[in-house]
């Protein structure tokens, strides 16, 4: 996906495009029906094409109509012989014609929208298979912690991408469903065959049928733009992770240098991380999108005065933000540079002291666990006030030395023996990858 892509899906030229497949599908529906003449159906579908319609004076009259519903439907009269003229946008409303077009475009934007995680995810599914034994600090609250691999923080950020497609790909069947109730939800004016044009109508449009009308309850548009919001925050978290590691002195990772790319006007030696830098931006402008949309849940009565034209602004805005997040997580994590040999050298600072729980375990073993945190706590002191690395400072505590000598000594103070589970943890992670996958391919 590209940045054109977006702005085609929630483009005026779309919208109106959906609108008017949603008036030429009724229309055929009702002829099934027997509500209208085949005839004129058949002009009003025939009728229902964009380049037809003057798009620019849609979006002038819509400000003073308060739809754009209600200008098209005027246009769309005109184009039609006069005998087909009294059937056009028979028995529905302008909020079934925008909702439904938004559904469609909603459906298309979560279809582009995973395609991208899924690439994004692919990235991240090799870094963590091919960077399993990287070994690296693990950091909480910005400070080193205990040692893990790129591989391991790969495979998060994978988990959390794969959540997120699983949970798209289901609003997607449930969340999206076609909007038909008339002058407020109950297709009065199609007398006795309103469910029935309204099935029609929804096999037409390949959209669910809902068990009704849902013009004031918006739970289903609410709970897509939340699932943004999450989204663009998976994305954010994977983005600001990036840029922490591209920092000058930790410089883990780094964007590939490209002509022009991450420069500075005036400091040459600048290589900015701007393909996460931008995701971060994009997601952020996303979840501020999220507030608007469920305040503007409370509707009044059977038909909403500003909350659902708020919507209209938000929603779009919503998809094109997270949808963009989603492009420039995908850049960055496709020209991402790893500097393993920099993460080696990472485990060093701060004397080697993010070896200390697993010194106190070894400990543990001979002297129990509160004497072992005890004597930890005091070699890793020693190592800070001498500015000496944490064997050296247990090297010279006779107690500790004492305790763990040779191979166990070794083994407690090498970073590469204390992963634990981490390569179940990626195994599993990717093999809940491959089953996502493999499920969309069937």
């Amino acid at each position: 996906m590209n940045a054109s892509t977006v702005d085609r899906i929630f483009s005026t030229e779309t919208h109106v495009g959906h609108i008017l497949r949603f008036e030429a599908n009724l229309a055929r529906a009702e002829a099934r029906a027997s509500l209208i003449p085949n005839e004129a159906a058949s002009a009003i579908a025939e009728a229902c094409r964009v380049e037809l319609f003057d798009l620019a004076a849609l979006e002038r009259d819509a400000l003073h109509a308060g739809t754009l519903v209600i200008p098209l439907v005027q246009q769309l009269i005109a184009q039609v012989s006069v005998e087909a003229r009294p059937y056009v946008h028979w028995g529905a409303t302008s909020q079934d014609a925008i909702d439904t077009a938004l559904v469609l475009q909603m459906r298309e934007g979560l279809d582009v929208l995973a395609a991208d995680l899924v690439g994004a995810g692919d990235a991240l599914a090799a870094l963590a298979e091919s960077h399993r034994l990287s070994v690296m600090p693990g950091r909480t609250l910005l400070q080193q912690a205990v040692p893990i691999t790129f591989g391991l923080k790969a495979a998060r950020w994978l988990g959390a991408v794969s959540r997120q497609i699983a949970a798209l790909r289901a609003l997607r069947r449930d969340a999206l469903v076609l909007q038909f109730g008339g002058a407020a939800g109950t297709l009065a004016a199609l007398g006795t065959h309103g469910q029935q044009v309204a099935k029609l109508l929804a096999a037409e449009l390949a959209l669910p049928l809902p068990d009704q009308p849902w013009h004031a309850e918006r739970d289903r548009p609410a709970r897509v733009v939340s699932a943004l919001g999450v989204t663009a925050g998976i994305i954010a978290k994977i983005a600001r992770d990036l840029v922490l590691m591209a920092q000058t002195e930790v410089g883990e990772v780094g964007e590939r240098a490209a002509p022009g790319k991450g420069t500075s006007s005036t400091m040459p030696q600048k290589r900015n991380p701007v393909d996460a830098t931008n995701a971060i931006a994009a997601a952020q402008l996303a979840i501020g999108t999220v507030p608007v949309v469920l305040s503007a849940m409370a509707q009044e009565h059977e038909r909403g005065a500003g909350g659902w034209q708020t919507e209209w602004t938000a929603i779009p805005d919503a998809f094109r933000h997270t949808m963009r997040a989603a492009i420039y997580l995908r850049r960055a994590l496709d020209a991402l540079d790893v500097h393993a040999d920099r993460m080696r050298v990472n485990l060093e600072e701060a004397s080697g002291a993010l070896m200390a729980e697993s010194l106190s375990t070894a400990l543990a073993a001979h002297v129990g666990r509160p004497e072992a945190m005890r004597l930890t706590a005091h070699v890793v002191e020693q190592a800070f006030h001498a500015r000496i690395t944490l064997r050296e400072a247990v090297s010279r505590d006779t107690r500790v030395s004492a305790l763990l000598h040779g191979w166990e000594l070794d083994r407690a103070l090498e970073p590469a023996a204390y992963l634990g589970s981490t390569n179940a943890h990626i195994d599993r992670t990717l093999r809940s990858w491959r089953e996502l996958r493999e499920a969309r391919a069937e």
